[in-house]
């Protein structure tokens, strides 16, 4: 499996996702008729290091990175509690390896914040890891989004 053939899988599994490219990453958004200018992140690819972001040395040949956020209980199964923000420039301290392939692990920068990856995942990893992980992560996007596009109503009612 490569970054497209993932991206595609992922599109074609669930509505109203929508493909941007952003911060040096591929992340297909939740935005349901284009509400929202961007929508919300439900999963992104990272194909290269970036100057804050070289934890998962992606310079290597074909190497990528799949990301996505999942709820604290889901997270909390997982890997136990979230780890602490890291310093700008700096990886969550949780004593993973985030240069291993095929491994569902912590987000090396965003781990804090519930999201996982999985450096040049197998496509029986995509199917049997994170499948599941990724109805999850659509749900949670779609809550997100729901939450964006009501926040302007419920502030006209003031």
């Amino acid at each position: 499996m490569n970054p497209d053939d993932f991206l595609e899988y992922v599109a074609d599994r669930y509505d109203d996702v929508v493909l941007h490219d952003a911060w040096g990453e591929r992340g297909l958004f939740y935005n349901p008729g284009g509400r929202l200018p961007r929508g919300t992140y439900f999963v992104t690819v990272k194909v290269r290091d970036s100057d804050n972001d070289v934890a998962s040395a992606l310079y290597r040949d074909d190497c990528w990175r799949v990301n996505l956020g999942l709820s604290d209980t889901t997270y909390r199964n997982l890997f136990g509690p979230r780890p602490e923000r890291p310093p700008r420039g700096g990886v969550v301290d949780t004593g993973h390896d985030f240069t291993a392939l095929d491994e569902l692990q912590p987000h090396p920068i965003y781990g804090w914040a519930g999201w996982v990856s999985v450096v040049s995942p197998s496509e029986k990893t995509v199917e049997t890891v994170l499948a599941p992980l990724l109805d999850e992560s659509y749900e949670r996007a779609s809550a997100q989004f729901a939450k964006r596009v009501a926040a302007p109503e419920q502030n006209l009612n003031w």
